[in-house]
């Protein structure tokens, strides 16, 4: 055969497969998805994690075509069901939902089982949720400003709950305290319910916690609330003023729900996960419901999930290092 004819048969089966290539993965794109979709939750089933995850299934399931279904992973403070994302196939068959402790693991785990930045790729930042300030009705104090004065005058006299150590109500109330300049007792419990169980019998008199827990038994008049650790109020609980607008500038403390895919997956189908999430969750009937849990909504891109993580991860490194945490 020529040599010109074997140089071009040779360009155009170099161009064939360049061309597949580009072609690739709109093609994965286009057959996406093909099976069901499984989304870890890292936790028991219904808590904040959950119920997002939960509050955006039925919406996934109707505009991708495929079932969504939700596995719940518990355990060693999400690190099993987190392990068990990083490690799945990235073919876009599994997600996951995160919240606040998955930045502070990072600080609090010197030997995590998989590595955030090469394992994981956020999707989407679902909503914040900003933690609320409980004081037991029989406390000596009524008011952020009086619980500071107490503590200052009484160290060690006020002792206050968290769902265990590490938590976001945990490390929002060490930032709290270091904010303030008080000495207060920490007492983590398994749970946001126990320490609220406690709260309202006395045996704590502080606990922050999400939302979710609290507006309830507030507007029940079984605790009192105090503040929002946040730049805004809370729709559900508009007379409840933030920290800020109480002269603490600066303080806030929030859990947030997250999806994430394991690294690898193709980012067309990681960016439509990412725009039909944001979808669901920007419309009015995800947002009402948002607001009565008392989370703000987001819907945000891969790359600013991203990079809310990483201010998440250093904020509380932070706060970690300062009180000297320890986890469990």
């Amino acid at each position: 055969m020529p040599q010109a004819s074997l140089s071009r048969r040779a360009f155009n089966l170099w161009s064939a497969a360049a061309a597949a290539s580009v072609a690739a993965p709109s093609f994965a794109q286009a057959t996406w998805p093909n099976k069901p979709i499984r989304i870890i939750v890292p936790y028991t089933p219904g808590g904040f994690t959950d119920q997002m995850a939960r509050l955006v299934q039925p919406g996934l399931s109707a505009r991708l075509g495929q079932p969504v279904l939700i596995e719940n992973k518990p355990g060693a403070n999400s690190l099993i069901g987190v392990d068990a994302i990083a490690k799945a196939p990235p073919d876009g068959s599994t997600f996951g939902v995160v919240i606040a402790a998955y930045a502070a693991n990072t600080t609090l785990y010197p030997k995590l089982p998989y590595d955030p930045k090469k394992d994981l790729t956020g999707v989407s930042l679902m909503g914040v949720s900003p933690l609320l300030a409980a004081v037991n009705n029989d406390a000596p104090f009524k008011t952020a400003k009086e619980l500071i004065d107490y503590a200052r005058a009484n160290p060690g006299k006020v002792s206050f709950g968290s769902s265990g150590n590490g938590s976001a109500a945990h490390l929002t109330s060490e930032l709290w305290k270091s904010l303030t300049k008080t000495y207060m007792i920490h007492i983590p419990y398994r749970g946001a319910v126990p320490a609220l169980t406690d709260l309202m019998g006395g045996q704590i008199q502080l606990f922050f916690d999400a939302p979710t827990g609290l507006i309830n038994q507030g507007k029940a008049g079984k605790v009192r609330l105090i503040g929002v650790a946040s730049e805004r109020r809370l729709p559900a609980v508009p007379d409840v003023p933030t920290f800020i607008e109480q002269g603490f500038a600066g303080f806030t403390g929030s859990t947030w729900a997250g999806l994430l895919a394991p690294a690898g997956t193709p980012r067309e189908i990681v960016k439509r996960m990412s725009d039909e999430v944001a979808r669901i969750i920007k419309s009015d009937e995800t947002r009402a419901r948002l607001d009565a849990m008392g989370t703000f909504p987001a819907g945000s891109t891969p790359e600013e999930f991203d990079a809310f993580i990483d201010a998440e991860t250093a904020k509380w490194a932070r706060v970690i290092r300062t009180a000297g945490v320890k986890a469990e």
